[in-house]
């Protein structure tokens, strides 16, 4: 955007934070980031806006029919709108022209161009001379649009003002929004006591600071913005309670009443990472792994956001009731970056049920969907629809449902130290992936065997041998597809698709037979 420079090389002014300061203090009200850069960038055009109407003040057009007087201020659109001072006038010579005049202009110092020129004035016969006086238009005028300069140079300016905000000690934020110290109302002791109290007997919340204001009383006649702020503020301060709101808004539950597992990861969601190197990966297997999209790969956000996604449900996210966040539940799901457990609600399209889940960032799951998953008996590797509900902080999970058939699908068991499948049969009522689906009837032998498999450390390549071995057992030719195995070793150990992939390409005892299928080699 030409003229803008100032914007495009932001820096945040001391002037900037005085007035920034000032405008908290007259409205009494927390303001975004947002509404603070706004108010900046305003700021900075308006007087942008000031210096150019000082300067452009009494300046007149420079139209060579009309006449002009010595003082007189000019401005020179084909001159990249220098202006000049009249400095003199005398009369033109030149018979071809008729009678006219000649203006001398002087010129602020501008680089090459000289310092005073002379133009010519009452020119009766110039073209000019049958057009209206034209308006003054300051240049630049038409580029000052508040709006525009921050949809086009907003990213840096946010950044650098929220940069400048925090290294202010004199200001302090909450969710987003920012107001002075020494204005915040006082929370003492007995209002967060008060606080605990209600969340509480409300079963640990989620509740707003709205809410529990009118359950505690208040915090006197204050605007509610700055009470709903200044308590904010003191509950963040506080262990006790947590923050789980979802983007914009502000949700405070219980620590200690948190279900465990979003406290503390569930065992088979814990991911401990194994050293590949993706690079050596062949084109085929690294397109099964963007496939597979499992939330420890890694993998960058689709370029074009979607308000919906679809995922398979492995073994570890089926037994723990939860899903993965992966690169593509992240567009669906609220994950604020400012906490890291948010609060939401998943709601059952079949039945219209709401189930209380969270998002838990750090460790890519969102807990809280055992009961939906037992209620509809799905199996390992169900296909789940999921989509961003009209209503802020609420996802909807759906499924294709269909009248129980009988499938024929290997069974999870385990004997002799290692993972077997019984083939048998049935009843699917879920769309799901024929290559990761699993079924089990009886948890505890498996169990033992994770157990067992965890303290012995067995290595990558020799559970992917036995599986590979068991697996194929059905197959004429021996092999197993790429995602089944993923899809098996996750039911003994956490680990994405990568380096389960790179231990087949990397182990000689692996033969790759095409479109991702594996049997041991020599066969």
């Amino acid at each position: 955007m030409p003229g803008q420079h100032w914007a495009s090389n932001f820096s945040v002014a001391e002037d900037d934070l005085d007035y920034l300061s000032g405008i908290l203090l007259e409205k009494e009200t927390p303001l975004r980031l947002d509404e603070l850069a706004l108010i900046v960038v305003e700021r900075r055009m308006q007087s942008r806006a000031d210096a150019l109407a000082l300067k452009y003040a009494d300046v007149q057009l420079y139209n060579p029919a009309r006449a002009f007087e010595a003082g007189q201020k000019l401005l020179f659109p084909l001159l990249d709108n220098a202006v000049g001072v009249v400095r003199a006038v005398r009369d033109g010579v030149n018979p071809e022209l008729g009678a006219f005049r000649v203006i001398r202009v002087a010129f602020e110092h501008n680089g090459d161009q000289p310092a005073e020129r002379e133009f010519a004035s009452q020119l009766s016969g110039h073209r000019a001379s049958q057009q209206p006086q034209a308006e003054i238009s300051l240049p630049g005028a038409e580029e000052m649009q508040p709006e525009a300069i921050l949809r086009e140079f907003g990213e840096g300016i946010r950044a650098a003002l929220d940069q400048r905000l925090r290294a202010d000690t004199e200001l302090v934020s909450v969710a987003g929004r920012w107001f002075p110290r020494s204005l915040m109302l006082d929370v003492n002791a007995g209002h967060l006591n008060l606080a605990e109290a209600v969340l509480d007997l409300s079963g640990g919340g989620p509740m707003t600071a709205s809410q529990l204001l009118a359950e505690i009383g208040g915090l006197g006649s204050a605007p509610e913005s700055l009470q709903v702020f200044s308590l904010n503020f003191a509950l963040s301060r506080d262990d006790r309670f947590d923050e789980v709101g979802p983007v914009d808004s502000v949700l405070w539950y219980l620590r200690r009443l948190e279900p465990d597992e979003v406290r503390n990861t569930p065992l088979m969601l814990r991911y401990a990472p194994v050293d590949f190197d993706p690079a050596h990966l062949s084109p085929e297997t690294a397109a099964l792994v963007a496939e597979i999209d499992d939330e420890w790969s890694d993998l960058p956000a689709p370029a074009t956001a979607a308000s919906e996604a679809v995922i398979t449900l492995s073994y570890p996210h089926r037994r723990a009731g939860t899903l993965p966040l992966n690169a593509r539940l992240q567009q669906v799901f609220p994950t604020a970056r400012r906490t890291p457990r948010v609060f939401v609600t998943v709601i059952d399209a079949q039945n219209g049920e709401e189930y209380p889940c969270w998002v838990v960032r750090a460790d890519r799951y969102i807990f809280g969907l055992a009961g939906l998953y037992r209620k509809h008996k799905l199996p390992i590797g169900a296909v789940l629809r999921l989509r961003q509900s009209e209503t802020p902080g609420k996802v909807v999970l759906t499924f294709n449902a269909h009248k129980a058939r009988t499938e024929y699908l290997p069974l999870i068991t385990a004997r002799e130290g290692r993972m077997s499948f019984n083939y048998d049969r049935r009843a699917i009522g879920a769309e799901y992936d024929d290559l990761m689906i699993l079924g089990a009837d009886d948890l505890a032998p498996v169990d033992a065997l994770v157990q067992e498999l965890h303290k012995a450390r067995q290595p990558l390549a020799r559970t992917l041998h036995n599986l590979v071995q068991e697996l194929s057992r059905t197959s004429p030719q021996g092999t197993v597809h790429a995602k089944t195995l993923y899809s098996a070793v996750n039911v003994l150990r956490r680990l994405p698709p990568g380096p389960i992939f790179a231990a087949l390409e990397n182990g000689s005892e692996f033969e790759h037979v095409g479109n991702n299928y594996w049997r041991l080699s020599g066969r």
